[in-house]
């Protein structure tokens, strides 16, 4: 199972789509390391460097609705995955990008718009988020205090997660 938690990169934006994710022009490359340098290169958002400090160790994105919007591909997902970035919040998710996360054995979080709010009111440099998987509980911590918050997937997403992806799943099962 992949590592879970860790800095927090807030990107304060809906609709923010697959190419902004990972550019187009980079599907042709046939290994997901190529794309690692490429990530959120052609996202449009003040005050956003894909270079940055923040952006680079981050491990958690959090962010607002209809995330993961546009084409449908699964190089989206590759591109965090290869950044050490397995978790995604957001107030929502495109339906396909959502269920490559899981695909991939990454998590994908849907909460509520008031509390994407109160995720927001931690976005300082400090910013951190660990889980409980067992107890579907995450703790934001940063310099403004902790904040406890449940969430819920569904036990099939689950099920991904726990097997690595959709690959590991199937080879256990079939």
């Amino acid at each position: 199972m992949k590592r879970f938690g860790g800095k927090v990169l807030f990107l304060d934006r809906s609709d923010i789509n697959t190419d902004e994710i990972i550019p187009a022009k980079y599907l042709t490359e046939i290994s997901k390391e190529a794309l690692k340098p490429h990530m959120l290169e052609d996202l449009k958002l003040e005050g956003f460097d894909p270079q940055s400090r923040q952006t680079l160790e981050a491990g958690v994105i959090v962010t607002r609705g209809n995330f993961g919007c546009g084409s449908s591909r699964e190089h989206a997902p590759w591109v965090f995955e290869v950044n050490d970035i397995n978790v995604v919040i957001a107030s929502s998710f495109a339906r396909i990008f959502r269920q490559n996360m899981f695909n991939c054995g990454m998590l994908a979080i849907e909460l509520s718009e008031e509390t994407i709010d109160a995720l927001f009111k931690h976005n300082d440099s400090s910013a951190e988020i660990t889980f409980d998987f067992q107890h579907n509980t995450l703790t934001v911590s940063s310099g403004k205090g902790n904040k406890t918050i449940s969430y819920q997937i569904a036990e099939f997403d689950r099920a991904l997660i726990e097997a690595d992806g959709w690959v590991g799943f199937a080879d256990a099962k079939y």
